[in-house]
């Protein structure tokens, strides 16, 4: 198969008899290129199918006007819908995005990173991976002076951009309204503790019980990947316990639904045998039958914030705070499987 040549800004101000730097003025619409001159440049640009090096520009300009976001997993409503608010706002100020996926892995996250800065983004995004302990490609994310701005996932340690819910506090709500609904024996089906917010959840989780004085069983708090199959598969061994618990709280909603799945396979009854809580307020949850109690993150307001914190780091100079940490609050839904009060109703 013939390889085609790719055009080049040589190659138009061949066919027009003008120099390179009055075809590359004209592209970018300089004041001083006459009106003819632009049209007849972007006419012949098209015919031969000129397709701009973003990489060389900006690499000539030192901005690019792209911004790198990172998200765990695509297929979660809660990231979709914060990267919808994030290229939403952004564009309105002229940056393209550019959308990378880490799948929960380390080194697909360093890979991402790695691609992002070659790509010479003027800023990165970014939810941290499960996989994640080591910082070192953050690191150097700020080393190389390119803004980073954390969400939902970060960690303390980076003194960056952060903008997220108080994960121990809406732990702590989810505890609180389990034992209102009689629940006295509650299972944790987390995430991994070495991630800042769900040890965080953790945390709020044990600290509830022992508020409300229930029992802290290490048997009763499995930690995981938050996946429907990690939810199917620690709600069956939960089940297998001698003295299975009344409530299971989940830290997604993703594993909520898995423990759903076995619940009903085994005819259990929720809520009256078994309470569940998720967390995300995934759309799924309020689609089911029996919809899914959860907490609400405000991803909407996540997405929107973190683009603003990001354009005030590029735009305002007066703006220069070390760190800036911006808590969203976050709600508690309500819904059938963790309701036994509608029961009575």
């Amino acid at each position: 198969m013939e390889n085609k040549k790719k055009t080049t800004i040589k190659d138009i101000a061949k066919a027009l008899n003008i120099t390179p730097s009055a075809v590359s003025k004209a592209l970018s619409d300089h004041p001083r290129i006459s009106d003819k001159t632009k049209k007849a440049v972007k006419k012949v640009a098209k015919t031969l199918n000129y397709q701009p090096n973003h990489l060389a520009s900006a690499l000539r300009k030192g901005k690019s006007n792209l911004v790198g976001v990172i998200v765990p997993r695509a297929n979660s409503n809660f990231f979709s819908s914060v990267v919808e608010k994030i290229e939403e706002r952004l564009s309105k100020e002229g940056y393209n995005v550019i959308i990378t996926q880490s799948n929960e892995s380390f080194s697909k996250e360093c890979k991402n990173i790695e691609s992002l800065l070659y790509t010479q983004v003027d800023g990165i995004i970014a939810s941290m991976a499960n996989e994640t302990t080591v910082l070192d490609h953050y690191e150097n994310i700020k080393s190389k002076g390119v803004p980073l701005i954390m969400f939902d996932r970060g960690e303390d340690t980076l003194e960056v951009d952060y903008v997220g819910i108080d994960d121990y506090n809406s732990s702590f709500a989810v505890v609180e309204h389990l034992k209102n609904q009689g629940c006295k024996r509650i299972a944790h089906i987390g995430g991994y503790s070495h991630t800042r917010i769900y040890k965080n959840r953790i945390i709020g989780y044990k600290e509830a019980l022992e508020s409300f004085n229930l029992p802290i069983e290490n048997e009763l708090i499995h930690e995981c990947n938050l996946t429907i199959e990690d939810g199917r598969r620690i709600m069956q061994q939960l089940l297998e316990l001698p003295k299975p618990p009344d409530a299971v709280f989940a830290a997604s909603d993703f594993a909520a639904l898995g423990a759903l799945q076995i619940l009903e396979e085994n005819n259990i009854a929720i809520p009256n045998d078994i309470a569940l809580v998720g967390f995300s307020n995934e759309t799924f949850t309020s689609l089911i039958k029996p919809s899914i109690s959860t907490v609400n993150q405000r991803s909407e307001r996540i997405g929107t914030l973190a683009a603003e914190t990001f354009l005030k780091r590029v735009n305002d100079t007066n703006w220069k705070p070390k760190l800036n940490k911006i808590i969203v609050d976050s709600e508690l839904i309500i819904r059938d499987s963790s309701n036994k009060s509608k029961l009575l109703d």
